[in-house]
């Protein structure tokens, strides 16, 4: 076996990998992961937060941090990766192995020019030695990304949008032709049109070139729109492997299918969205028994008694559930009934009253140069009591801009915004008794909860603050009052002591929920607060805003991209293109048959497996 070559042998798979144990000192953080990539083959490798998808990926790319170390063996295309030394390892990872990372802004030099990323990966090719020649290939690279605009490479990062500056970073991974290809949730930050442009885009490379994928997602739809196999992991283990229509018509692990049924369903609204309990464990805590046992529904003693291996049930599938034999008929059952579940009747009241009426609503920021930019054009919309509506749209679009003109964090341009009964277009011009009114009637919730947490503080803290807003400063605030609130939203008393950097990101959405129904609000503007968590920590948090509308009688200005999301907790959509409302109207109809083609577009948009909902 090779242990000194880079270059291709053009025999047997093109990776392999047996028995990848990855620890930081003792603690393990993934137990004996084998993985295996055919020649111009896409896998997926998915799981939760904290399974080990990433960590694995980046000891396959040859780029774990200091202080981890991994044991067991990586073969590429017949050679032994794991004896090289790091700057043989380097040739390969420059050369046949590449990675396009989550976050485009971070593998993107913010001082270096867009073309430049690319053109530092041409340098050390004999035929792009000249400047001019390297030049007309950056061009060539970018157009094979979509990006025709010329001025795009002599742009800095910052100028261009989320999707755009993934399209550069795709470019220069892809510029020195690399066999492999490792993508870590690289379109998780995006919205879901550019999500799929981008998988579109590299499928299509992928396909000409022959080159392998391994795609790491925790989202299930794009992989298995995306990828041949998939690799379930969980705890630092794989649990089950098989080809993507398999694992996805019927998934041979409680784990699988807990994923599975966490993921809102498109086609229809059903009455409770599955989701697991739990979180997922540290693989040092579990390495002498099944992770999976404390969050599953058929676990028994021999599940905790031994760590169950993977067990191939055919020459495609594999599980490592001991009792698959004796539940896959309950598994199968429980699959059937989400499938076919009837969507839920809304039993709301007609009312004609407006809780919040936003009428001809502009905003324009000034731009580069000075150049104006219009974010929102001439939006009207309204909220009645005890409605959820939808605002989606991509990046862009002016929602968020909306939210927190609704909210006093930004003025419009024009327009005027009636909340409650109160004029409430500029914050600044109201009186003090009906600015306080408003902040009572309307709160916002935040994408990045971790962001609007003082580090500092613990919940308790937190919470208390906010109450002392609610009640006023000559009312205590009890820790009996505290508790309460962190009940509302599932969560127990030990938490108040706990700070925002020790709990998960499920955890912090629900304290950020918590603060804002302190103040015991009619209405809560939700900006994408479930896009950045997991499949399962994202039910979770849509039943929990579920439950509070009924039991609150909360109205909801629901703002995402993902019309999924949407079609389980919105009652009405608008939907926003380049600022303006272009198609409104019941859920049902917006989804089921879209009218506008941006709309139309939206809906093709979302990353479908092989099964289709039965109504």
């Amino acid at each position: 076996m090779k242990t000194g070559s880079i270059e291709a042998s053009g025999g047997g798979p093109l990776l392999k990998v047996e028995g990848l144990a990855i620890s930081f000192g003792r603690a393990a953080i993934t137990t004996s992961v084998s993985i295996a990539l055919e020649r111009g083959e896409s896998i997926a490798i998915v799981g939760e937060s904290g399974s080990g998808k990433s960590v694995t990926a980046r000891a396959i790319a040859g780029l774990l941090p200091p202080g981890l170390n991994a044991t067991g063996a990586i073969t590429f295309d017949g050679m032994s990766v794991m004896p090289l030394p790091e700057r043989e390892r380097r040739k390969l990872r420059g050369y046949r192995v590449s990675m396009l990372m989550q976050d485009p802004f971070t593998m993107l030099n913010p001082l270096m020019r867009c073309g430049d990323h690319i053109d530092e990966m041409l340098r050390d090719r004999p035929e792009f030695a000249s400047r001019q020649a390297r030049g007309g290939e950056v061009q060539r690279r970018l157009e094979e990304v979509g990006i025709s605009d010329p001025d795009v490479a002599r742009r800095l990062p910052f100028e261009l949008s989320g999707g755009m500056c993934q399209r550069v970073a795709m470019a220069a991974a892809l510029a020195r032709d690399p066999d492999l290809l490792i993508a870590d949730e690289a379109t998780t930050a995006l919205d879901v049109t550019s999500q799929a442009d981008i998988m579109k885009l590299l499928g299509h490379i992928q396909r000409e070139r022959h080159m392998g994928l391994i795609l790491v997602t925790h989202n299930l739809r794009l992989a298995f729109a995306t990828c041949q196999r998939v690799y379930v992991l969980y705890a630092g283990s794989v649990l089950e492997v098989g080809d993507a229509i398999s694992v996805e018509r019927r998934p041979f692990h409680p784990y699988t299918l807990g994923l599975l049924l966490s993921e809102p369903p498109v086609d229809i609204r059903v009455q409770n969205l599955v989701a697991m309990r739990g979180s997922v464990p540290r693989a040092a805590d579990v390495i002498d028994r099944c992770g999976f046992a404390d969050r599953c529904d058929w676990a028994s003693e021999v599940c905790r008694a031994s760590k169950p291996p993977l067990g191939a049930l055919s020459a495609l599938r594999s599980t490592a559930c001991l009792r698959q034999d004796e539940i896959q008929s309950e598994i199968d059952a429980r699959r059937a009934t989400a499938l076919s579940e009837e969507p839920k009747a809304l039993s709301r009241g007609e009312t004609t009253d407006c809780l919040v009426r936003v009428d001809s609503l502009s905003k324009t920021f000034s731009g580069a140069r000075g150049r104006p930019v219009r974010a929102v054009r001439e939006v009207s919309l309204h909220i009645r009591s005890g409605e959820c509506v939808g605002l989606v749209g991509e990046s862009g679009s002016g929602k968020t801009t909306i939210g927190r003109c609704l909210v006093g964090l930004e003025n419009p341009t024009s327009g005027n915004i009636v909340i409650d009964g109160i004029s409430a277009g500029d914050y600044r011009a109201l009186t003090k008794g009906d600015l306080a009114r408003i902040r009572r009637t309307i709160q916002m919730v935040f994408q990045d909860a971790y962001s609007t947490l003082n580090p500092r503080h613990s919940v308790g803290q937190a919470l208390a603050e906010a109450l002392g807003a609610a009640v006023g400063a000559t009312d205590p605030v009890t820790p009996e009052r505290i508790v309460s609130l962190l009940a509302e939203v599932g969560l127990s008393a030990s938490y108040t002591s706990r700070r925002p950097r020790s709990l998960s990101g499920g955890e912090r959405q629900r304290v950020a929920i918590a603060r804002a129904l302190a103040v015991e609000p009619a209405i809560l503007v939700c900006d994408e607060p479930v896009s950045a968590l997991d499949v399962s920590v994202q039910g979770q948090v849509l039943n929990l805003f579920r439950r509070l509308q009924v039991e609150h009688a909360l109205s909801y200005l629901f703002i995402t991209h993902d019309l999924a999301v949407l079609r389980q907790i919105a009652e009405r959509i608008y939907v926003l293109y380049l600022g303006e409302i272009v198609e409104e109207g019941p859920t049902e109809k917006v989804i089921g048959d879209p009218q506008h083609p941006y709309t139309r577009r939206l809906v093709k948009s979302i990353p479908r497996g092989t099964i289709k909902l039965t109504r």
